[in-house]
């Protein structure tokens, strides 16, 4: 069996006294499409932000390709990862946030080929040619030279999916991609990564509301509850026949009003 794109062994995180990750074993396999799904505070974002390096962890380790992603092998032992290699780590990784987290001063042109110059040492018309091709992926090719806050929040999103890709990461992880949009927004930006899930070989991490999307896009749907998996499976098994009470409590409460 090839090694997991992405492994958490044992982590523990936690924010002062309160534990958010609790001894959390997670694997998902190169090119699988995972769908986290769970409470508010049950530690699903916080796997997407430790794997982007935007938190690190208090116990544990995890693994992205086979590497240590908070640790780096000094001396056949693993130490703390210095900044180098965290660097190096993060341009495996591309992240759709929830709040689009665009740079307002810059075309939609320049955020997409900004990263790509300065981190990958693209040449200014190799990093255009990136960014048109991905523009043309996500449906805003006619908008390359507006700013940020000419465009809806559908567009917007469209345009943080197109920035992530741009970086040609192995992995995409999305968080709750549509929760900061207007309902009849929701659906754009979800044709979009069903395309990507359809048409390109990439593994995905999902964190997400959408319950139905949840289940038509993911290989493997995991339930989170008090910072574990509490149960994982197919979409089939998670939304037609779950084997644990708490996921049938919680997704009898957010399924009742579909």
């Amino acid at each position: 069996m090839s090694e997991p794109m992405i492994r958490f062994d044992k982590v523990e995180k936690s924010f002062g006294t309160f534990n958010v990750l609790k001894d959390l074993d997670f694997e998902v396999a190169r090119g699988e499409k995972v769908t986290i799904i769970g409470p508010s505070g049950s530690g699903k974002s916080t796997v997407l932000r430790i794997l982007m390096t935007l938190e690190d962890i208090t116990g544990g380790a995890v693994y992205v390709g086979g590497d240590p992603l908070w640790h780096e092998e000094k001396g056949g032992k693993l130490v703390p990862a210095s900044e180098g290699h965290l660097r190096q780590m993060r341009t495996q990784l591309g992240m759709v946030f929830q709040s689009f987290n665009l740079f307002p001063h810059m075309t939609v042109l320049r955020n997409l080929t900004e990263a790509p110059r300065v981190v990958l040492g693209l040449s200014k018309a190799e990093a255009k040619d990136r960014a048109e091709e991905l523009l043309e992926l996500v449906g805003l090719t006619e908008h390359a030279h507006k700013f940020p806050n000419q465009l809806s929040g559908g567009q917007q999103q469209r345009v943080g999916i197109a920035r992530a890709l741009a970086m040609r990461p192995k992995v995409m992880l999305f968080d709750e991609p549509t929760s900061a949009l207007d309902p009849e927004l929701v659906g754009e930006v979800l044709n979009v990564i069903r395309g990507l899930s359809e048409e390109h070989d990439l593994t995905m991490l999902m964190v997400t509301h959408e319950m139905r999307f949840a289940r038509e896009i993911s290989d493997r749907v995991c339930f989170f509850d008090g910072g574990k998996i509490c149960e994982s499976g197919t979409p089939e098994e998670i939304f037609g026949n779950p084997k644990e009470e708490r996921t049938k409590q919680f997704l009898h409460a957010v399924l009742e009003g579909d």
